[in-house]
Formats: structure tokens, sequence, C-alpha cells
């Protein structure tokens, strides 16, 4: 029987260790708000982070059971997304500052990949989706490919830079497309076979496509220029096997989305405002 006892022990020890873990990252999360909100005390985001970590500090305080982890860790990952949200945009304002913003990406794309950790080492028994749920583990994926597509939208622009960074360049493109592709995948298209009614026809017709929202159609533009510029690029130096791979994998990629897109928008969602001309002009290039 001490053996069962042990066990029990052990991972009584392993709970409690996992919160202290999780309340840390809340009190340091929280240091690094109030210091944010002395540089711009209205802005919105930093304000419910603020509201959410207050109610987070509250919940330790007064001792809360562990029986509540997937809702502290979706508490926890709107903070993240809320303060980093704030941050992205003063690289944005600032252009990305050729200096710091290598930095400050790796740290964004760090701090917005920690929830998904923090959910595989705490809850290690169940699937990271039903503990964050699939909108926020989508977002988590959405900001960080958005964050390296506006990175790469501006440094396309710089030519001179990219002349001298393009395997660089081309790491960032590689990295992006891959988060959106992720985001694109986390919910599994409805099956119009499953036995659920539409009334609406169109509706069906994105669904089964696998788009949700307005950001999935946004995310497979982002795919196909981003795909564009690394074909772009990577055209420039056929010196190695590994490099025409890749490039062969960008433009497939590329085509295989903007095909989509382009159909999508001519399709269900004609005369919805979504413009499919630059989609077009790629894949005129890509093929």
């Amino acid at each position: 029987m001490s053996g069962s006892g042990d066990r029990v022990s052990i991972m009584a020890d392993d709970c409690r260790r996992q919160g202290f873990e999780l309340e840390r990252r809340i009190f340091e999360l929280d240091s690094k708000c109030s210091s944010l909100r002395m540089e711009k005390q209205d802005d919105d985001y930093l304000q419910n982070a603020s509201a959410i970590l207050d109610k987070l500090k509250n919940y330790y305080r007064q001792g809360g059971e562990s029986n509540s982890l997937p809702k502290l860790l979706q508490d926890y990952t709107q903070v993240i997304l809320d303060i980093t949200f704030y941050e992205e945009n003063k690289l944005v304002d600032q252009e990305f500052p050729e200096d710091c913003s290598p930095y400050k990406i790796q740290q964004l794309l760090q701090d917005l990949t920690e929830p998904e950790v923090l959910a595989g080492r705490l809850a290690p028994g169940q699937e990271i989706q039903s503990v964050l749920g699939l909108e926020l583990l989508e977002c988590l994926y959405w900001r960080r490919g958005a964050l390296l597509y506006m990175y790469c939208h501006t440094l396309h622009q710089r030519k001179q830079w990219i002349k001298k960074n393009k395997p660089t360049f081309l790491k960032c493109l590689q990295e992006g497309v891959r988060y959106l592709m992720r985001m694109l995948q986390v919910r599994n298209c409805v099956k119009l076979s499953d036995g659920v009614v539409f009334h609406d026809s169109a509706t069906a017709n994105l669904l089964s496509e696998g788009i949700f929202s307005d950001t999935h159609l946004l995310t497979m533009m982002y795919i196909g220029e981003m795909c564009f510029w690394a074909v772009k690029y990577e055209d420039c130096s056929m010196d190695t096997a590994e490099r025409k791979e890749e490039r062969l994998q960008f433009r497939d990629i590329g085509m295989q989305i903007l095909h989509k897109y382009v159909s999508v928008c001519e399709g269900p969602l004609h005369g919805q405002g979504w413009n499919t001309e630059n989609a077009k002009e790629i894949l005129n290039i890509l093929q």
C-alpha cells in the first residue's frame, strides 16, 4: 500500500509545483503590465490585461483550487495576447527599427508560444486545444504568423537589407508561413455529411473549406504573399539543392492557398468586398 501512497504524494507535489510556476508567471506579468501602463495609461489592451491579472492574483491570494487549471490558463493566455498586442503595435508604429527588432520579435514569439508550452506541461494528459480552447489556440498561431508577416512586409521594402541578410529574411518567411498554416489547421473542416443542417449553402461551403472567419481569409492572403516573396528571393540563388527544394514548397503552398482564396472570394463571398486582384497577380507569377 505504501507504493500507492507514495504515488499520490508525488502527484500532489507535482500539482503544487505546477501551481507555483503559473502563479510566479502571473505575478511577473503583472509587474510588466504595470510598467507598460506607465507609458500609456489609457491603452485598452493593457487595461484589459490589468483587470484579468487582478482577478488571477485574487484567486491565488484566496488559495484557489487547482481543478480550474484550464480557466486559469485561458485567462493567462488572454493576458499574454493583450500585452504582446500593445508591444507589437509599438514595433509597427516605429516601422520595425533595424537595431532592436530581431530581438524584440524573438521575445514576442517566445511569449506567444509560452501558453502552449505551459498547457502541455501543466495538463500533460490533455490535448492543448481542449485546455486552451480552439479560439485562443488559433489566435496564438495567427498572432505569431501575422507578426512575422508584418515584419517581412517591412523588410521586403528594404532591398539593401535583404541583399545582406537573405537567409534571415527567408527564415522569417518560413516560420511565418508555418504558424499561419497551423492556424488554418486548428479546427477540422466541417464535413457536410456530418448531419449538420445549414440553411445557407454559401455558409456551408465556407465551413467545408475550413474558413470560419475573416481572419481565416486574411491568413490565406498573408500566406500567399509570403510564399511569393520567398520564391522571388530564392530564385536569385539556386546554389543548393535544399534551397531549391524549399522554393518548390513555397511555390506549391502559395498556389494552393491562393487558388482556394480566389475561388471562395469569387464564389460564396462574391460581392462581399474581398479583392482578388493581388492574389491573381501573384498566381500568374507563381505559375
